[in-house]
């Protein structure tokens, strides 16, 4: 049965002589799932077949290398540059077909981007031209222990291409288009966009030649053209081949626009692709710009341009690009697309088409776009997600159902490890009593949620799961050995969280300053009676939101009610910079304070992945907070907060209010005791060390598959 919520996006469609089920495609991404050889193993293959089952209508399968291991930009690529390759290749797309779905591969050289395979094996980066000097940031964000992986890393040798190295490379993209069609691969799509070798050539920014090769639009995109010909020769003219194709370049003076991208469009329909994958990149040079092209942090921020590439050609175009479901249906109906590939969304839930199909939009695990998995690529590893723990992993399979007359499982503590381990527990036919001390179901999620929004998409759908599973929830119950025993529970998961103690920093004690659990206190309608002593606005908050913090309340509510008033002066120095101080940073500043931000370590960010803090840390400083690295002997005045910067010079910075963001640290005891006591316990989240969401979601699925002995 097909819902009627979304009727755009999840009618049939079709792209040249492959028809689909659906308007949804598997955006193609590098996840490093494949082997170290190349090869398409059960990794990548249950990967894919789990985006199959979830009901996708197209996977595009990421980055694989027609010249691999030259070219390559990442470990565990797939690659497409032997026959050999063939046969893995050809169980892959057995597999997806076996659920109904459709695949494609994407054809892939990484040119000046391939780094990975000049550190690995020597390879010359291979380009049209000595691109300009690079400039910008990136690596200002790194912290120092990721900067230690940088370590020894040389200036690549360039090839600058002649004709024979671009006949090559075009027989590489034609001979790669044989192989997927040799496999049973439903499709191919040449990757024309994000700087790399075709890229390269299109783009006026990296392309300065004189030759046939270069200088205007025609003969930039020569290469492209040559590669879709050579495909078509190969593959013939009834197998569907597509371009992706950058639609302008973010950050990069005289780089590709629109305008240059309608041109490209045109010429590459007449050149006989049957669609256009429509993207965009950016200078890597600059943090921020990571998040502000190919996987955006603005919503629709690819639409105008996706819009202004099918107005110009009659073959199907494809959107992407951080675009909400109703928006994708809606782009769709008018007109502004005729595909939307989702990336981050299926990598959060692969079943998410599937979901839409059955009209259960709220079922669906929402991302909450913080950026691991294409971090973790960044740093070298397989792509993982911080709420779908099971990304990279589907190939374990699923845990097993619990055995006929298993006794109840216990689970203590109902923030995100807590929630996540109860409804896992409670899929799988085990009877879960979810035991929490306060009166709400959430956690330290619940001011997460108000520092950074699409955590609360998170919360409420936790929330959800839990009460749609019919757990025996008990709010406001401290869990003892007596109470679990007369439940017949012997097996416990604990996921009571870290002990947030202040600090010892001279002038702690004083009025004006408040731990990282005092400031959560005010803003959700809770305190403690030394919080009541340092504030009498405590009480005039909560009136004002008292009402939007009950157990079931949007968190918006609360978060619009202290949009604009606050108990805290102007002036607010943060101490403590890492995740959560500068998400109480990005809040506290989004509702007019002055902040300061003071962190011992010499760069800021620690918790946040590498693409989400390089963007968050450039927001800031755009918004004039102050962001220290590097400091010590820090001090507490009534109206101030001096410290020695990186420098060892003496600063002070102005302060109503102080929030102290430190001091967070694992707590066992409960677990221990447990233990102690005669239970099975499995300990989840910040209490085994502060690990955030993605700490608390992966130790619970780990807690899961050890109960179920998988």
């Amino acid at each position: 049965m097909t819902s009627n919520l979304y009727p755009h996006l999840l009618a049939p469609g079709r792209i040249g002589t492959l028809e689909l089920r659906n308007r949804i495609a598997v955006t193609a991404m590098g996840v490093s799932l494949s082997e170290d050889d190349g090869t398409v193993g059960e990794r990548l293959i249950a990967y894919h077949e789990e985006q199959a089952k979830g009901g996708a209508g197209l996977i595009i399968s990421g980055v694989a290398g027609v010249a691999w291991p030259v070219g390559a930009v990442a470990v565990g690529q797939t690659a497409i540059s032997d026959d050999r390759y063939i046969p893995d290749l050809r169980r892959l797309a057995d597999r997806v077909h076996a659920h109904g779905a459709k695949i494609a591969m994407q054809l892939h050289h990484g040119g000046f981007v391939a780094v990975y395979s000049h550190a690995r094996w020597g390879h010359p980066l291979w380009g049209p031209a000595v691109p300009p000097e690079a400039k910008g940031n990136f690596t200002d964000y790194f912290l120092m222990e990721e900067m230690a992986g940088l370590a020894g890393m040389k200036v690549p040798e360039l090839k600058i291409l002649d004709q024979a190295d671009i006949d090559l490379a075009v027989s590489q993209y034609a001979a790669a288009a044989r192989r997927a069609k040799a496999a049973g691969i439903d499709g191919v799509e040449i990757h024309g966009g994000h700087g790399y070798l075709l890229s390269s050539f299109t783009s006026p920014y990296t392309n300065t030649r004189t030759d046939a090769y270069g200088g205007i639009l025609e003969n930039r995109l020569r290469v492209t053209l040559e590669v879709i010909a050579a495909v078509r020769a190969e593959v013939g003219r009834d197998y569907p081949v597509w371009l992706k194709l950058d639609s302008r370049e973010i950050g990069k003076p005289g780089g590709i626009t629109i305008e240059d991208a309608q041109a490209a469009a045109r010429l590459v329909e007449a050149a006989g692709v049957d669609a256009i994958t429509v993207t965009a990149y950016h200078d890597t040079g600059v943090g921020k710009l990571h998040s502000e092209s190919n996987i955006p942090h603005i919503e629709d921020t690819n639409l105008p341009a996706t819009a202004a590439i099918k107005q110009v050609v009659s073959i199907p175009v494809i959107g992407s690009g951080r675009i909400e479901v109703a928006t994708a249906d809606a782009t769709i109906g008018k007109g502004g697309a005729d595909f939307i590939a989702m990336g981050r969304k299926l990598l959060a839930d692969p079943q998410l088409p599937a979901k839409l199909m059955r009209g259960e939009p709220d079922t669906v695990r929402p991302c909450i776009y913080c950026y691991t998995c294409v971090s973790a690529i960044y740093m070298g590893q397989p792509s993982r997600c911080a709420i779908n723990a099971s990304l990279g992993q589907e190939y374990l399979g699923t845990p097993a159902a619990a055995p006929s007359g298993a006794v109840p499982i216990g689970v203590i503590g109902a923030g995100p490890g807590g929630m996540e381990a109860a409804r896992q527990l409670s899929a799988l036919g085990y009877k879960v009593v979810l035991f929490e001390k306060s009166d709400r179901l959430g956690g330290t999620l619940r001011f997460a949620s108000l520092a950074y929004e699409p955590n609360e998409r998170l919360l409420e759908w936790l929330r959800r799961q839990v009460r749609e599973a019919g757990i025996d929830v008990r709010l406001s119950t401290l869990a003892t050995p007596d109470m679990l025993r007369s439940l017949g529970i012997a097996t416990v998961v604990v996921a009571t969280g870290a002990i947030r103690g202040m600090p010892p920093i001279p002038g702690n004690d004083q009025a004006h300053v408040y731990s990282g659990d005092d400031l959560r206190g005010l803003m959700l309608g809770e305190s403690s009676d030394e919080l009541k002593r340092k504030t009498g606005m405590f009480t005039r908050l909560a009136t004002r939101v008292g009402a939007a913090t009950g157990a079931t309340a949007n968190l918006a509510l609360v978060r619009k009610a202290t949009h604009a008033w606050m108990p805290l002066g102007q002036s607010i120095a943060i101490i403590g910079g890492e995740l959560v101080g500068l998400e109480l940073a990005e809040f506290l500043t989004e509702r007019g304070r002055t902040v300061q931000v003071i962190e011992a370590a010499p760069r800021l960010g620690k918790g946040l992945t590498l693409v989400r803090r390089m963007r968050l840390l450039a927001e800031l400083a755009e918004h004039g907070v102050g962001l220290y690295g590097g400091t010590s002997d820090v001090v507490i005045e009534p109206a101030s907060v001096s410290f020695a910067d990186a420098a060892g010079q003496r600063q002070s910075v102005a302060a109503d209010n102080v929030i102290v963001a430190r001091g967070a640290q694992g707590d066992m005891s409960l677990a221990e005791s447990l233990e102690h006591a005669g239970f099975v316990v499995h300990a989840v989240g910040d209490m085994r060390g502060v690990g955030y969401i993605e700490g608390a979601i992966h130790s619970a699925n780990e807690a899961v598959r050890a109960i179920a002995g998988t």
